[in-house]
């Protein structure tokens, strides 16, 4: 094996980059990165920011990418190494689930497409569905405003609104825990340079709002909610109409992201404003295969699925 990865206590620093919002330290931090991995290779070296966890009942570690899309900060534009040619011995872990960029060169060969995200491409024409169109329109007669501000410039009280209906939004879907951030999490998003926060309002008082930040040449909705006092309206279609027309603005391709499963009601929501669609892509590694199937074993093929890794699967 001629490629050694090597893993770095260092909060995921190797990896990051000032002007990429998946990779920027602030977030970074944010999801609690602890490690980047790095892989020597010419002609740069590719680093991975990554979440190095203890495994329970086991003295090994595994790791998973930060939340996103982050990829990897990759120097050239050499094909992407094949993980079997990678000796992972010296990086202790069992295994690495790696999520992608949207954009740019992998950073280990062979990443398997997740799902589909739904797009805007402002060089396109629009594709808005009539109805949503038609509920905009008639949210904006009803007294509904749309403002963009720049995310370092928003206020303590407008983010509280927005931590405030974005909690409310969590607590109505039944979201996992690990949905559920605290207001520092937020305050890592909106501090970042070139992030927006998208406020929908009317009387003074928020309905719907969302997070945008660019990363890898492409603005992205990062995260959004609509509080409980403006369901009926839903201005959220205001925010997310606000958040194309940002997009045209800067000249880039919105991703709006996809559902938590492919064809819910998430997703279909979404797509009603896309023209386009990109593939999500993961890299399930499994280092130590020796470690990954003593872990696994006695697991039901049921209970596990497509679980990875498996021995995680509840």
């Amino acid at each position: 094996m001629g490629l050694v990865a090597e893993l770095i206590a260092d909060g995921g620093a190797a990896a990051s980059s000032a002007g990429d919002f998946f990779r920027s330290r602030g977030f970074l931090a944010a999801e609690g990165t602890t490690h980047t991995l790095r892989l020597a290779a010419e002609p740069g070296p590719t680093s991975v920011p990554l979440i190095v966890r203890e495994i329970e009942g086991a003295p090994e570690l595994d790791a998973s990418s930060p939340y996103g899309y982050p990829g990897a900060s990759v120097t050239g534009d050499d094909a992407p190494p094949d993980p079997a040619a990678i000796d992972w011995s010296a990086t202790g872990l069992v295994s690495v689930f790696g999520r992608e960029r949207l954009d740019g060169r992998e950073w280990v060969a062979g990443a398997r497409t997740l799902s589909e995200v739904q797009m805007h491409d402002p060089t396109a024409p629009r594709r808005i569905r009539a109805r949503l169109t038609e509920q905009i329109r008639a949210n904006a007669r009803d007294g509904w405003t749309v403002e963009t501000i720049a995310g370092p410039d928003s206020s303590a009280l407008q983010r509280d609104a927005f931590a405030a209906g974005y909690a409310q939004t969590m607590q109505r879907a039944g979201a996992a825990e690990r949905y559920f951030f605290a207001r520092p999490y937020f305050d890592a998003a909106l501090d970042f340079e070139r992030s927006w926060l998208v406020a929908c309002q009317r009387r003074g008082a928020l309905g719907a709002a969302a997070i945008a930040a660019v990363s890898d040449g492409m603005l992205h909705y990062f995260l959004g909610g609509t509080a409980d006092c403006a369901r009926s309206d839903s201005p959220f279609k205001n925010v997310v109409a606000a958040m194309l027309d940002l997009a045209d603005e800067l000249g880039m391709p919105l991703n709006l992201g996809g559902g938590v499963q492919p064809g819910d009601g998430l997703e279909r929501f979404k797509r009603g404003f896309a023209n386009a669609t990109r593939d999500f892509r993961v890299h399930e590694l499994v280092c130590d295969g020796a470690a990954y199937d003593r872990l696994s074993s006695g697991r039901e093929p049921g209970a596990t699925g497509a679980w990875f890794p498996a021995y995680r699967a509840p």
